[in-house]
């Protein structure tokens, strides 16, 4: 008896399962040291142009100089990140990334120098340029999950939904804390800090081997198309060009209105809040298991966004309280990250095999394209009708989305094939 209670205490039970998708990635192993390295890659990408702004303006005492030189680092991003997320498909993401980070926290260290010694104005332009070979950090993790998690699609959506978790999170410490290292120590410290941040974290992420994607290689990728030529593909880079303008014209404007109410140095915080409502937003969409095709879940997050986006201009015009736009902004961000998720899959899907990371960052430029144009649009809207009137902005960026949303679902989706009908036999 002794012997058979023995026996079936120590009878091995059914596998344990985890209690939350997120604990279901972290299980697979090596998922939880990438991603560690990721996250410090990632959180500079928030610092570096608050820094720089900082640095060249208390320097050189010009705001038009700071924002022409980040501007200039962003349209050479741009150009290079579709060709450096190329080479990481075709060579791997360590024997590129690597480099890459290198010359990128070369640039800025050559900035900080120009800035301290006095350089002429070109020598800023030149050094910022030489940062946009920095590569994709948050496309590569992703590609990483694509690659580990490619039989199993719900898992692949709670995998996106947490990197989007992330990218709102570091852009919402990124600026805070890159304003407090200028303050408290000295205006170089956000961007020594930065780049500190950057080169571990890449070649931490670097160092798992274990779960990297395998290169395509030379000849394989020459047999494989552009993401550009791949239905679908360039319709959706339109709907995030659109959707990166929502984000532009929403950071201006909000800037604008809370220094027109005397109060500038909230503006951080009102978008802090903006990014908190995303993310959270972000890791409950990742905990669902949302069904139908994926196309129409991003139109009705798309519809969700534009509708969202009614609630900081109706807080401004109605009431001009900066707290009830935080509020405001609070619930409009929840749309972000499920229409950001969405998206990010449809580029996955449409993208062809061997160059998910061009894909990607192809994806991530026409955001940033987005920004620049929507930041350029809510400070003319700004200066002309006012910072209330500014919020108009973002709300029709939103809506142009929602419209190319609904184009391109139109135009990928395919009609019913007609039932053949049996032919008759011919009499004789």
């Amino acid at each position: 008896m002794p012997k058979l209670l023995t026996r079936r205490r120590s009878a091995p039970g059914p596998p344990r399962r985890p209690r939350t998708p997120y604990a279901a990635l972290f299980a697979i192993p090596g998922a939880t040291a990438f991603t560690a390295g990721n996250l410090v890659a990632r959180l500079p990408m928030g610092m570096f142009s608050v820094s720089a702004v900082i640095m060249i303006s208390g320097a050189r005492g010009s705001y038009a100089l700071a924002g022409a030189v980040t501007a200039t680092g962003l349209a050479a991003t741009a150009v290079v990140a579709p060709w450096t997320a190329r080479l990481v498909d075709r060579y791997g993401q360590a024997r590129v990334a690597v480099p890459a980070t290198l010359t990128a926290a070369l640039g800025s260290l050559s900035l900080l120098l120009c800035v301290r010694c006095g350089a002429p104005d070109w020598t800023l332009f030149a050094s910022y340029a030489a940062t946009a070979t920095t590569p994709n950090t948050g496309g590569m993790s992703r590609a990483r999950w694509a690659h580990l998690l490619a039989d199993d699609p719900e898992a692949v959506h709670t995998a996106n939904s947490f990197e989007q978790a992330v990218d709102e999170l570091c852009f919402m410490l990124g600026p805070v804390l890159a304003a407090f290292l200028c303050g408290a120590l000295f205006p170089q410290a956000g961007t020594l800090i930065g780049v500190i941040l950057l080169v571990t974290g890449v070649l931490l992420f670097a160092a798992q081997r274990s779960t990297e994607p395998p290169p395509r290689g030379r000849a394989d990728a020459a047999g494989t198309r552009s993401p550009l030529r791949s239905p679908g593909f360039p319709a959706l880079l339109v709907v995030f060009l659109a959707t990166g303008a929502v984000f532009g014209s929403l950071e201006v404007v909000t800037i604008a209105f809370a220094d027109d109410r005397g109060n500038k140095a909230a503006a951080g915080a009102v978008l802090a809040l903006q990014a908190a409502g995303s993310c959270a937003a972000g890791l409950v969409y990742g905990a669902m298991r949302p069904r139908g095709p994926l196309v129409r879940r991003h139109l009705l997050c798309g519809a969700a966004m534009a509708a969202l986006m009614t609630l900081p201009l109706l807080a401004v015009t109605a009431t001009g309280s900066l707290l009830l736009l935080s509020l405001a902004l609070l619930v409009a961000g929840m749309a972000t990250a499920p229409t950001m998720v969405t998206g990010m899959t449809l580029v996955q899907r449409r993208t062809p095999e061997g160059r998910v990371n061009e894909g990607m960052t192809l994806a991530v430029t026409g955001l940033l394209g987005g920004i620049a144009c929507g930041a350029a649009g809510g400070g003319w809207a700004v200066e002309r009708f006012g910072p209330a009137a500014g919020y108009w902005v973002p709300l029709a960026a939103a809506c142009t989305a929602l419209l190319l949303s609904s184009a391109q679902a139109c135009a990928t989706s395919t009609p019913r094939r007609r039932r053949a009908r049996p032919r008759v036999p011919s009499a004789g």
